[in-house]
């Protein structure tokens, strides 16, 4: 009778110590996870000088989040300036073009360097050419300024099996570019010319950012990669150096005393449990890009 009236506690000693662990851990990386993921909300209140780091990376696809991220930190007084961090081959154009502009309007208000990490080639130079003065380590990737219009055919695997198109347009170039269909010279035409117009955008944006003369950003304009050191020696980044000296250099061009706070983003979208494990080492951080093949691309 007496035995009945045990608690479990005492009557599986074991089983409830286990219990208690289980519990204690979880509350501890619930609350390392909740600092963790609302950490930047939360600078500033201390009245800390803050630098914004901006991450653009892998293939750009889409600019939303990159520039809500830096909208952010143009409004943030408590941040003094900004560091653009790139590793990326490039991507599309109208998204580059819009983190390109972002960047621009960014720097008009505050102090913005540009720290180059493994590739920063078309798209990805696009967007850092943008900021002053552009960082690359000697060994990164670079430059590829340049536009590819990248078109599949199917025609002969479509003859084989016997399957033949069979579309209606309002004008001869409006089906231009059908995988089923061979291109004809006036839709090859056509597309060379929207791809040399783009890469006009392109050399121009270039040249006015770094304030170079537009004919001799299209000699190194012809879609070559360069590394860091060679693109420093024409004039395509301004220092040699890693993503620490470049926030050295800009920590003192703001003067800043004490400690600095950093604030990261935007975000690599993750479901919580891969945030909660990210945080106690227990799921390495991927990252890739992949984009459709029916898309004009300033991309390495």
């Amino acid at each position: 009778m007496q035995n009945n009236r045990l608690h479990f506690s005492q009557k599986h000693p074991l089983l409830f110590g286990f219990f208690l662990i289980f519990t204690a851990v979880a509350l501890l990386v619930g609350a390392m996870a909740f600092f963790h993921l609302f950490q930047p909300d939360f600078g500033g209140w201390f009245g800390r000088d803050r630098i914004g780091v901006v991450h653009v990376r892998g293939t750009i696809m889409d600019s939303r989040r990159v520039n809500d991220w830096i909208g952010k930190l143009r409004r943030d007084d408590s941040v003094k300036g900004v560091l653009i961090r790139i590793n990326s081959p490039g991507g599309s154009v109208a998204p580059s073009q819009e983190i390109f502009q972002a960047v621009r309007d960014l720097a008009a208000i505050k102090p913005v360097s540009v720290s180059m990490g493994s590739v920063a080639a078309s798209g990805g130079y696009y967007v850092a050419c943008a900021g002053n003065p552009v960082w690359a380590n000697s060994g990164t990737l670079t430059g590829s300024i340049g536009v590819k219009l990248q078109l599949t055919s199917f025609k002969d695997l479509a003859d084989k099996l016997g399957i033949r198109e069979q579309t209606v347009t309002s004008g001869p170039l409006k089906n231009a570019g059908s995988p089923l269909t061979p291109l004809t010279e006036e839709q090859k035409a056509y597309f060379q010319d929207l791809v040399n117009d783009l890469h006009d955008q392109f050399v121009s944006d270039v040249a006015r950012a770094r304030k170079m003369d537009k004919d001799t950003v299209r000699t190194l304009a012809d879609g070559r990669a360069l590394s860091g050191r060679q693109a420093f020696a024409v004039g395509l980044v301004d220092r040699i150096g890693t993503r620490e000296q470049a926030l050295a250099e800009l920590r003192d061009r703001l003067e800043l005393d004490g400690d600095v706070e950093l604030i990261e983003g935007p975000e690599i979208k993750k479901s919580f449990l891969s945030r909660v494990l990210g945080i106690t080492g227990l799921s390495p951080e991927n990252e890739a890009g992949f984009g459709p093949q029916w898309t004009l691309r300033y991309e390495h």
